[in-house]
Formats: C-alpha cells, structure tokens, sequence
C-alpha cells in the first residue's frame, strides 16, 4: 500500500511533465529578449507604492501614504570613556538622542537604533591643531 501511495504521484507527474527541448529553449530565448523600460522621468512623478491600510474608528478603512521625514542630522564630536558627545551634549548607552537610543558606544564610534534604523556614528580622523595626551610610567 505505501508503495502505491507513492508510485501513482510520481506517475501523474511525469505524464504532466511533457516539455521539450525545443519548449525549454523556447522560455529561455523570451528570458533573453530585451524588454523596454519605463523613463525616469514617468518615475519621478508616479507615487508612494508603499500605502499602510487601517481600520478607523468608525470601522473605515484608511488608506496612509507615509510621508518623507528628513534625515537626522547627528555629529558625534567625542568618546571618553563610556560617554560620547553627539550633538553638543555628553550621552551614555540608553540615552534618546532625537529618536535613537544609543547602543554602543565603542573607541572609534557610536550605534544608534530607532525601531528597524540604525545609524552608527564615527570619529573623524585626528587633525594636526589637537593636542594629544600621552601617559607618563
């Protein structure tokens, strides 16, 4: 019984697989046809593709096109220690700098999360006018 449970799929399919040669070959010559595109400037002005819909209150349904919100703006300045200055003011791990927390905050840099974003933050490379420190044995 289990054999015949597993004989007659197998015989549907291969009498429902019927393509050729010539037919695979086929498919690919229509793969490799060069097939026109749309202009950049039909889409520049086509709209938002993404939409979230949602239920109101009323039990409607609403239609939301997200709208475009400007990159933040962060500079982080400094790393001393387990604080780093972003934005002119000191922040430690947890902290909320203008939506993002602070994750981690390493010797040469900073990650930041918001939800899904992350940012990670870096020094920039020393200049020559800095005065450097140097430890004393």
């Amino acid at each position: 019984m289990k054999k015949l449970l597993i004989i007659v799929p197998l015989c549907v399919t291969a009498i429902y697989a019927d393509l050729s040669v010539k037919q695979i070959e086929q498919m690919i010559e229509k793969i490799h046809l060069k097939r026109e595109g749309i202009g950049l400037d039909i889409l520049e002005k086509t709209s938002e593709p993404f939409v979230k819909i949602e239920k109101s209150e009323d039990n409607k349904t609403v239609i939301k096109v997200p709208d475009e919100t400007p990159d933040v703006k962060l500079s982080l300045h400094a790393i001393m220690g387990k604080r780093a200055y972003i934005n002119d003011k000191w922040e430690k791990v947890d902290d909320v700098i203008m939506g993002y927390t602070v994750k981690y905050i390493g010797k040469r840099g900073v990650v930041l999360r918001n939800g899904n974003t992350i940012k990670t933050l870096f020094l920039g490379k020393p200049k020559g006018n800095l005065i450097m420190l140097e430890e004393r044995d």
